[in-house]
């Protein structure tokens, strides 16, 4: 962590009004303090989530937003949090049947358009860890959570910035960071419910949630890419940056992007992959990848600046890619790699004492036969797996560098 210092020199510099003083503060430095040790996680309904959420009011009044929440720039909401693992985490109508109370923060740049652009990305973490960390130890840790998602925050606050220097355009602008998303999408599903703009005159949605470690092949997930008929279009048109695109039908999954492909608009999700550090103590603001990220957010800006003059997207459904995946009796012991668009199933870890490291499969290795089949994308992969059952022995062939070696299975 940088020296304390450090963070009271960012909040005095978005405390300044001004365009000099606001042009200041990096990508690095909105990451550095969102992901700082005394935001404790920045845990919905805490007080290092209450820090987190005034210092993006902050910067959002520095840029020049508007409020546009219930309160200012916030949004509250009541929420109560399962008793067990096996409860989940609720919004609730009475204060005196919630445990916390979770805060949206939105800020607007208004164009007196007749469309608008909602871009998120959820501000809240893990606090001290608990459920849905991946951590072991016994002794609580605080999980500082820097690609997630300060990562996102921080490129929102980027994207903000560049769209709010640009007088022209025909296109009104909603900026939202979202409370309770590692509880189960609360603040984002909030606002879709109890929106503070008109849901008929937005337009898309992009969410981006871990954008911080853009891998040595640059390679950017993007998720939603069916959920309007001009994003593919669109996507591989402004690459300039040399991104490698992994692209995805898709518009529910795992984060926010989801409650708004639930009413019926379209979504681009961005995403660089997990990690080793996901969910861990050890997601620190040092190893984020920076120049990734701006590549990230020069990428995002074109293809947002193209679509600023075309008519309002067409929205279209989706197959949910979560409810095709085949039922597993077995598994392999890896953590593919989501990234990887070559032919194959890339392994991007592997778990001690399975099936994987007894036959002596390693990180990089790309399954491309299991059993009978042949194994071309991470669908195949699974469908193979799913044929399988305990105690069954099999043949699976790996590529490694430039070696193709055929090793032997048992579940």
């Amino acid at each position: 962590m940088r020296p304390i210092f450090y963070l009271f020199s960012i909040l005095i510099l978005v405390s300044c009004q001004g365009t000099k003083h606001n042009n200041q503060v990096t990508l690095q430095d909105d990451v550095y303090y969102l992901s700082s040790d005394a935001l404790e996680g920045r845990e919905s309904g805490t007080e290092g989530e209450k820090k987190a959420t005034a210092y993006l009011a902050e910067r959002f009044a520095a840029i020049g937003l508007a409020p546009k929440g219930d309160s200012g720039y916030f949004q509250t909401f009541n929420f109560k949090q399962g008793s067990n693992p096996h409860e989940a985490t609720q919004i609730v109508d009475s204060v005196s049947n919630a445990s916390a109370q979770g805060i949206n923060v939105i800020g607007y740049l208004d164009r007196s358009a007749d469309k608008t652009v909602v871009i998120g990305a959820h501000l809240d973490h893990l606090g001290y860890g608990g459920e849905g960390s991946l951590y072991r130890d016994t002794i609580p840790s605080i999980h500082n959570g820097a690609d997630d998602n300060a990562s996102g925050v921080a490129l929102m606050l980027h994207l903000a910035q560049a769209l709010s220097n640009n007088a022209s355009g025909q296109t009104n602008y909603l900026f939202i960071g979202f409370a309770g998303e590692e509880k189960g999408l609360l603040g984002s599903n909030f606002f879709a419910k109890n929106p503070t703009v008109d849901l008929s005159q937005v337009n898309y949605m992009i969410n981006m949630d871990m954008v911080g470690r853009l891998n040595q092949e640059e390679t950017l997930a993007v998720h939603g890419v069916g959920t309007s008929p001009v994003f593919k279009q669109v996507l591989y048109a402004n690459n300039d940056q040399g991104l490698t695109i992994a692209e995805h039908e898709s518009g529910v999954g795992p984060s926010d992007h989801t409650s708004f492909y639930l009413v019926d608009l379209p979504v681009l999700h961005f995403f660089t992959g997990q990690h080793e550090d996901y969910h861990k103590p050890s997601d620190d603001a040092d190893k984020i990848n920076y120049v990734g990220m701006e590549k990230i957010g020069a990428f995002i800006l074109a293809l947002i600046n193209d679509l600023d003059d075309d008519p309002k997207l067409t929205f279209r459904k989706t197959k949910n890619e979560s409810e095709e995946t085949p039922r597993f009796k077995v598994g392999l012991g890896v953590v593919p790699d989501y990234l990887f668009t070559g032919p194959g199933m890339r392994i991007d870890g592997v778990s001690e004492d399975k099936p994987a490291q007894k036959a002596g499969l390693q990180k990089g290795d790309v399954v491309v036969r299991l059993g009978d089949s042949t194994v071309t994308d991470m669908m195949s992969y699974m469908r193979a797996l799913s044929s399988f059952s305990a105690g069954d022995k099999t043949k699976a062939v790996i590529e490694r560098e430039d070696q193709s070696i055929e090793v032997e299975i048992e579940f």
